[in-house]
């Protein structure tokens, strides 16, 4: 156990949401684990988990990242047909 915990810091205006406690936290109180950001302003950290959603969205449907091997010929892990 550590004697002395480093505590994060951060630059003045950052702000955080933190996914434990579930809101939006000026400079990193919590742990980086716990943590979404930094944002820009307090509005973009309170969006933080739309935001994600809406970017896990766009992944799952990017064509580019699409793994199903069930396209057709040449859409198998080794690229032959």
């Amino acid at each position: 156990m550590a004697l002395f915990k480093k505590r994060a810091t951060g630059k003045p205006g950052e702000w955080y949401y933190c996914l434990q406690h579930g809101k939006v936290e000026e400079g990193p109180q919590c742990r980086a684990a716990d943590r979404m950001g930094p944002y820009a302003t307090r509005e973009e950290a309170a969006h933080a988990m739309e935001t994600a959603a809406e970017r896990n969205r766009e992944w799952q449907n990017d064509p580019r990242w699409n793994d199903d091997v069930s396209d057709g010929p040449g859409q198998g892990s080794t690229g032959r047909e």
